[in-house]
């Protein structure tokens, strides 16, 4: 199906030649919050990579995280991806850089694992998805992280096996405690609800085909200006209903959970996530407090079988260039929403 994983690579599928045992020299790009994570997973948990170096267009940061690990600071992260000692990269810059730097490594022939967004806009993510058709294989992996957790691959596999019938809605709600100053309306959609927005793809299957956005009252948690909580409403080519309430002022934590409701079941997930105690003094349980913690283990997963991909020669083992397309596609239709408050089409063109 269209929007699911690559399925896992084999080692049949290996480039001629390509010696699998080698490690794959990284370099991550981008050494803020996420990158410097991804630089301590490359550098400790994930098997067969090796990280080499990092990049920064902040000099003084890049040298911190270099001399962190033991790698090269590469100032420039046009020049990681030219440099010859790097076979693939991770690109953690932010959303606007993607584009220049997804299509330099394109045309460097090296894997990418690209964090989300795969762009800021329709237009300029399908161009990657044209040039990469160009070139004939996959070559870039869009970092959304939870096609990689246990219970986003159990829902879609109950989903697939048609046990509890057709879908009918799915439930969803993406809760943080804070936002980041200058956090804007439109990126509780771009930022945040883009997540469920590939979530829904993977799990159903299905291309959203409309999307409609609406603003209650605001949380008085917010700062001025921002339009928290929203409720985002997308519809599925077979007519799943989905509805996402993305709320990212809650003060209490993080919170990720779905609710699929079916013809013959229903199965959530998210509910909880450490021990739920009950006894004659009450109930009770605890929230993570961030996303790394929620979604910890599916990065460490993503990475590996990223990595295991790029060791086999295929590259890509998850979520590609379509798939980052299909969710800027939905994105910029939930920020049109938002402003006119109306429902909104999303057509996605064909796929090369």
């Amino acid at each position: 199906m269209s929007t699911s994983s690559n399925p896992t690579p084999s080692p049949d599928t290996a480039r001629e030649g390509y010696d699998r045992d080698r490690q794959v020299r990284v370099a991550v790009l981008g050494v803020g919050m996420m990158g410097q994570d991804h630089a301590r997973r490359l550098a400790t948990l994930t098997v067969g990579a090796e990280l080499v170096a990092v990049s920064d267009v902040d000099v003084a940061r890049t040298d911190a995280v270099a001399a962190e690990f033991g790698v090269r600071a590469i100032h420039d992260p046009k020049a990681a991806i030219a440099d010859p000692e790097v076979d693939a990269l991770v690109i953690a810059t932010p959303g606007f850089t993607h584009e220049e730097l997804v299509l330099l490594a394109l045309e460097a022939g090296k894997p990418v694992l690209c964090e989300k967004p795969l762009t800021t806009s329709p237009e300029t993510s399908r161009r990657i998805v044209e040039k990469e058709a160009e070139l004939g294989r996959p070559l870039v992996q869009v970092g959304f992280m939870r096609r990689f957790d246990t219970g986003y691959q159990q829902l879609r596999s109950l989903i697939e096996s048609g046990e509890y019938g057709a879908p009918l809605f799915l439930h969803c709600a993406h809760r943080n405690a804070t936002t980041p100053p200058n956090f804007s309306s439109e990126q509780l959609m771009l930022d945040s609800v883009v997540h469920e927005v590939d979530s829904v793809r993977f799990l159903t299957g299905e291309e959203i085909v409309a999307v409609r956005v609406i603003a209650p009252r605001s949380t008085t948690a917010a700062p001025e200006g921002l339009l928290d909580p929203q409720f985002v409403i997308m519809e599925t080519e077979s007519g799943v209903l989905v509805d996402v309430e993305i709320f990212v002022n809650t003060t209490f934590g993080y919170e990720v959970r779905t609710e699929l409701v079916a013809e013959k079941g229903q199965a959530r997930i998210g509910l909880h996530e450490g021990i739920v105690t009950q006894s004659a003094a009450g109930w009770g349980g605890s929230i993570t407090k961030d996303f790394k913690e929620r979604f910890g283990a599916a990065y460490d997963l993503e990475f590996q079988r990223w990595i295991d991909a790029v060791r086999a020669g295929t590259n890509v083992d998850g979520p590609g260039v379509w798939d980052g397309y299909a969710a800027a596609a939905v994105c910029a239709a939930g920020v049109e929403s938002l402003k006119t408050g109306q429902r909104v089409e999303v057509d996605l063109g064909a796929r090369p």
